[in-house]
Order: structure tokens, then sequence, then C-alpha cells
């Protein structure tokens, strides 16, 4: 009880921001649910619930998909270009396009035909 009093507590910040651009967004929300660290790490198998590579800022970047192992490459959030959604589907996007070189000019031909429709 207490620590789901604390999570609707820290929530409310985040009410209170999307309130100020859809004032009556919490009578229109279906369903809500509060995630937090220790969430993720359950449900997630985050470690400590966080997201990313461990990269103190200033010090490094995050790393592209290549690995020490030959053939074997890795995507998500822990890799450039970061956390989140998009960025997480970008560094797939970068993977795929390691595979080899040569598949990048025939990806921009069925893009360039996509956008031309």
């Amino acid at each position: 009880p207490e620590y789901n009093a604390l999570k609707e507590e820290r929530s409310a910040f985040l009410w209170e921001v999307l309130e100020k651009v859809i004032p009556d967004i919490r009578q229109r929300t279906v369903h809500s649910q509060v995630g937090t660290p220790l969430t993720h790490q359950r449900f997630l198998n985050r470690h400590r619930g966080t997201y990313g590579p461990a990269i103190r800022a200033g010090e490094a970047s995050f790393p592209f998909p290549n690995t020490p192992i030959k053939n074997l490459l890795v995507c998500g959030d822990s890799c450039f270009p970061g956390i989140g959604v998009p960025a997480v589907s970008g560094s797939g996007m970068i993977a795929a396009n390691s595979v080899s070189l040569d598949s990048i000019g025939s990806q921009l031909d069925v893009l360039s035909t996509l956008k031309a429709q």
C-alpha cells in the first residue's frame, strides 16, 4: 500500500504536465499503469530497472552494432543511436544494413520508389 501510494504521488507531476496540454487527460484516460525501475526490473529483466549502457557523459558514446564475435551484430537500447522506440528501431536498421554494404543501395532504391508513389 505504501509503495503504491508513493508511485501515485511521483506520477502526479507527469499528469500535471500533460494537463497543461490536454486539460481533461485524466478523465479521458481509460487505463493507466505507473511503471518504476522495480517494474522494469521485474517484468523486462532490466538490470536495476535501467535502460541503455552504463556510459558517463562526455567519456564515451553508444556503441555500434559490431561485436568481437565474427558475424554477430547487436541492436537495441544499448547501441547507437540510444534509448527509445525510434532510436532502437534505428539501431536495428543500422545492424541490418551492416550485414552487407551492397544492400544499402538496393534498399535506398526501394525507398525512392515508395517515396515516388
